[in-house]
């Protein structure tokens, strides 16, 4: 229920049934079961569309310090909570440390999955608006056309992350 009331974007209303599936998995499989692990990044997650930072930066980081330690930190799922914890600092205004965790994301995933995986070009969208936000704009822009090539071959053009990352650049080049 908390899955479908996230997608549906009642973040309120799922902040309650996130932090009890957590409670409940905590007490069965204990705190760094990968089940505990995912009820405490979608808790995060609410709090994270909530606007409440200091809570979502809380649970991330402890989610991706487990994860780094029970899976390493390469590890699909480990680099997808160093994201989300380099999207928490990105909102925050932390850019420095928004900037360092997704370039050490993306140039991992680029490693392990490839430069045209969509999750590695879901990391070059990302860093390109966090350098965007630290005013690099000649790195900003010439990531971001890197992504869009990749996600015009990958996804083709109409895909939506394809027509988000063509609007950010167009937005960024007024």
């Amino acid at each position: 229920m908390a899955a479908y009331l996230r997608f549906e974007g009642q973040w309120d209303d799922a902040e309650p049934l996130d932090m009890e599936g957590m409670r409940i998995r905590r007490g069965l499989f204990g705190e760094d079961h990968p089940s505990t692990l995912t009820s405490m990044a979608n808790l995060a997650l609410t709090y994270w569309n909530q606007g409440r930072w200091k809570e979502a930066e809380k649970l991330d980081v402890q989610v991706m310090e487990t994860r780094k330690m029970k899976l390493g930190a390469d590890h699909p799922d480990t680099l997808t909570s160093m994201a989300n914890l380099a999207s928490t600092y990105w909102n925050q205004g932390r850019l420095e440390e928004a900037e360092k965790l997704g370039l050490q994301v993306m140039e991992t995933r680029k490693m392990k999955l490839g430069a045209d995986h969509p999750s590695t070009l879901t990391s070059m969208n990302n860093l390109a608006h966090t350098w965007n936000s630290m005013d690099k704009k000649t790195e900003a822009v010439g990531l971001m056309q890197t992504c869009i090539r990749l996600r015009e071959m990958k996804l083709g053009v109409d895909h939506p992350h394809t027509r988000l990352s063509v609007l950010a650049l167009n937005s960024w080049q007024k």
